[in-house]
């Protein structure tokens, strides 16, 4: 595998602390059936959509469900062996992927997302390392009646961990052992750089995990729904912006920013869901910063704001209704630019256009409206 970037996914541990079912069997953390995927297929599904390949690295025992599993990735996989240690099989996986950024991921964090995959490979892509991780929440002490730990500045760290490859292999030759990857980093080049976790990234760990992540997998964790509605007069002697694609035509939106309606329409679904606001209190048309401002900026930052808030966006769909000009052409482009934005894949954005026949303002090429819906889930 020559390529960019690739995803070495850890399933080859031996889930010691799961214990046994009712007729005493030992209950395997990574092929229990989660609502129709195990541990490491619903993995390899969503790597799949951030990485150029995948190594997943397999214990004996997993061996044939890590090859099941290859048939749900839409990049190419190869399967191999684990070691006696995690750091072995990690070093057997990153040796077997031949690309410039090596990403690792415990199976056991079946729920991890896109957006955090890739806020770990562009951190590594531009400073070396990436690795996932979130505050401490909770009072920390030490057992025995000690005093609570301060927990300020403290983060726990998560998987995926994200590294130039060749400097990691260099780091594991001379560091020996370590709990994570990042601490083997760490002793060799210096602190590892940090990017964002999530609560819902958590290990299955216990038998008593299980109930949880069957919640999570039938969509029990919060999710929210918002509306947005734009419409901008069609005038000569501005560019027509939809969806942050110029599109050739005699006329073209007007308003304070590029106008984009359809992007605008979008931003308020999306704050609407979190209850945020509309583009208007975040972005008013009376300020000087805004003027001519591409949308697909603004489109950014209130991703941004739904992440600081606790969300992540699920998916977005969207009408424009427009007499003129044809707009068939240009919804791909448009799908993958508001995709981009958000940082989700295009599958995650729907967009139709629709005229309608010649009747009212949109009809008759006075102007272009826009309503949009997004879904929305707490991270």
């Amino acid at each position: 595998m020559d390529m960019k970037t690739c995803a070495v996914l850890l399933a080859a541990g031996g889930s010691s602390r799961m214990g046994t079912d009712s007729e005493g069997r030992h209950i395997n953390k990574l092929t229990i059936d989660i609502e129709g995927m195990n541990a490491i297929e619903r993995c390899v599904r969503t790597f799949s959509r951030c990485v150029d390949g995948i190594v997943i690295v397999s214990s004996e025992a997993n061996e044939e469900a890590a090859l099941l599993a290859e048939r749900l990735s839409e990049v190419p996989v190869k399967t191999v062996r684990g070691g006696e240690r995690r750091q072995d099989s990690v070093l057997n996986g990153v040796r077997a992927a031949n690309c410039g950024i090596v990403v690792i991921h415990d199976c056991a964090r079946c729920f991890v997302t896109e957006r955090i995959i890739m806020e770990a490979v562009e951190s590594a892509a531009a400073y070396g390392s990436g690795a996932a991780a979130i505050k401490v929440r909770d009072t920390v002490r030490y057992g025995g009646g000690a005093a609570p730990v301060d927990r300020n500045g403290l983060m726990q760290m998560q998987t995926p961990q994200a590294f130039d490859r060749e400097k990691l292999i260099a780091a594991y030759t001379e560091a020996g052992d370590a709990t994570d990857d990042a601490a083997i980093w760490e002793r060799v080049f210096g602190p590892v750089r940090l990017t964002g976790g999530s609560i819902s990234n958590q290990k299955i760990t216990e038998r008593d995990d299980i109930p949880e992540f069957i919640r999570f997998a039938r969509g029990g964790h919060d999710m929210r729904f918002g509306i947005g509605e734009d419409t901008h007069r069609l005038v000569p002697g501005r560019k027509l912006i939809l969806g942050g694609v110029e599109i050739p035509f005699r006329l073209g939106l007007l308003g304070h920013s590029d106008a984009d309606a359809l992007i605008h329409a979008v931003i308020d679904a999306m704050l609407g869901a979190a209850a945020l606001g509309d583009i208007g209190r975040h972005f008013p048309d009376t300020d000087p910063k805004y003027k001519g401002i591409s949308s697909v900026i603004l489109l950014k930052k209130a991703a941004s704001m739904l992440r600081e808030n606790g969300y992540e966006i699920g998916n977005t769909d969207a009408v424009i209704t427009a007499q003129e000009p044809k707009l068939a052409p240009y919804i791909d482009e448009m799908r993958k630019t508001i995709a981009d934005a958000l940082g989700v894949g295009i599958e995650r954005v729907g967009l139709k256009a629709t005229t309608p026949e010649h009747l009212g303002p949109e009809g008759n090429s006075e102007s272009i409206t826009v309503r949009a819906i997004a879904c929305i889930r707490s991270i």
